[in-house]
């Protein structure tokens, strides 16, 4: 069964930086492109980042790009957003996305 759970979500001043997590069961996420999208509130769904399989190309929107990095520890089968110069417009929950399969989400809030 593939279950994905985010993690690392919560309150944080403009400019600070949090750091989510994406453990991955029931399959191997270095086998799978992996992304991050993000649903704030009262509107869709929107990618933020995607990290390929194999050699772990990484790319970004241009909404987070230079603040947001994305990786994976394959020894943990996990996926990590490290998130930098945090904005009120990233308040967002955060769900790792595999091929549509996603969590439960994180709530990131930005607000000072």
């Amino acid at each position: 069964e593939v279950q994905l759970v985010e993690s690392g979500g919560g309150l944080v001043q403009p400019g600070g930086s949090l750091r989510l997590s994406c453990a991955a069961s029931g399959f191997t996420t270095s086998r799978y492109p992996m992304n991050w999208v993000r649903q704030a509130p009262g509107k869709g769904l929107e990618w933020v980042s995607g990290i390929t399989s194999g050699d772990g190309t990484t790319r970004y929107a241009d909404s987070v790009k230079g603040r947001f990095t994305i990786s994976r520890d394959s020894a943990k089968n996990t996926i990590y957003l490290q998130m930098n110069t945090l904005k009120p417009e990233d308040t967002a929950v955060y769900y790792c996305d595999c091929d549509g399969s996603r969590g439960q989400g994180t709530q990131v809030t930005v607000s000072s």
